[in-house]
């Protein structure tokens, strides 16, 4: 844990955003590791999972775990209309350079992953290597309708105690292989206390923009983006109950890049935790082989 830090820097507009380190125990040469989060998530999703990878076993990488603004300790925007893939995207890169990542695996969970789609085409020589967790080209309308119910909920748990609970009730259904400590966890990343009650830990005007959200909305063709994507190592992870990629997408994604890694996070729905035992083995061993330098 001496290995940890916490970065608070300026955006390129002066918002406030903040990235947590964890360094090896010893000195490494394995690649740097990135973590972008989902849409309301933060850098807390990626604690477990980035204490196994820079450990001995995990392959010993230095790790990168992203806020966003809106988003846990970052700056909330005044401006709502700046919560955007293409600001966000110039936010991890404003992180990089902060940090003096000049090469790095980046690991996108649902947004995250968006976000590398526009990232490897904007600044190729930033990516060694890519993780898409449970997001893809296709976004699926049902994931995303259900994505815009169930953060546009009037209430919350009452009480930490509540808490696990009320996640795993919403969320249960889908994510069968979890035990209750996940679902502690799981609390624990996405909430903050506010006078000793659990508060979503993002800006509600982010889960605001998908209101407006129907089965007939279009939705943007990414593909081209994703072609993109080719140039680099790529692995895609997909929750065997996910909603929100499809198996059939995932099989266009491995044609178009034939030398995907693909991995299927079985009980898990969107988007899968990925320091579980089996994704967070699988992830490993797809960023230990990634060179540093290109």
């Amino acid at each position: 844990m001496d290995q940890i830090r916490e970065h608070w820097f300026q955006a390129s507009d002066g918002l406030q955003l903040y990235a947590r380190t964890y360094a090896p125990p010893h000195s490494s040469s394995a690649v740097p590791v990135v973590c972008l989060p989902g849409l309301t998530r933060n850098s807390r999703d990626f604690h477990e999972l980035a204490i196994f990878l820079s450990s001995p076993s995990g392959g010993g990488h230095p790790v990168t775990a992203l806020d966003y603004r809106g988003r846990g300790n970052a700056a909330r925007d005044a401006d709502k209309s700046h919560y955007t893939i293409a600001i966000e995207t110039a936010d991890a890169v404003t992180a990089c350079a902060h940090l003096a990542i000049e090469r790095a695996a980046f690991i996108g969970t649902s947004r995250g992953g968006l976000i590398l789609h526009q990232l490897v085409g904007a600044f190729p020589g930033l990516i060694a290597g890519v993780v898409l967790n449970d997001i893809g080209p296709v976004l699926e309308i049902g994931g995303l309708l259900a994505i815009r119910d169930y953060l546009n909920v009037a209430t919350g748990p009452a009480s930490w105690d509540e808490a696990p609970d009320y996640l795993k009730n919403l969320h249960g259904g889908d994510f069968p292989a979890l035990q209750d400590s996940d679902w502690l966890q799981m609390a624990n990343a996405i909430y903050r206390d506010e006078d000793g009650a659990p508060v979503a830990d993002f800006d509600p005007a982010i889960a605001e923009q998908l209101r407006g959200l129907t089965a007939e909305t279009p939705l943007p063709d990414l593909w081209p983006r994703f072609d993109t994507l080719t140039r680099v190592p790529l692995m895609a992870i997909r929750g065997e109950n996910s909603r929100l990629l499809s198996q059939a997408t995932v099989a266009e994604m491995g044609r178009r890049h034939p030398g995907m890694v693909q991995f299927t996070a079985l009980g898990q729905g969107h988007a899968p935790l990925l320091h579980l035992d089996g994704p967070r083995q699988a992830l490993a061993a797809f960023v230990n082989g990634i060179r540093r330098a290109p």
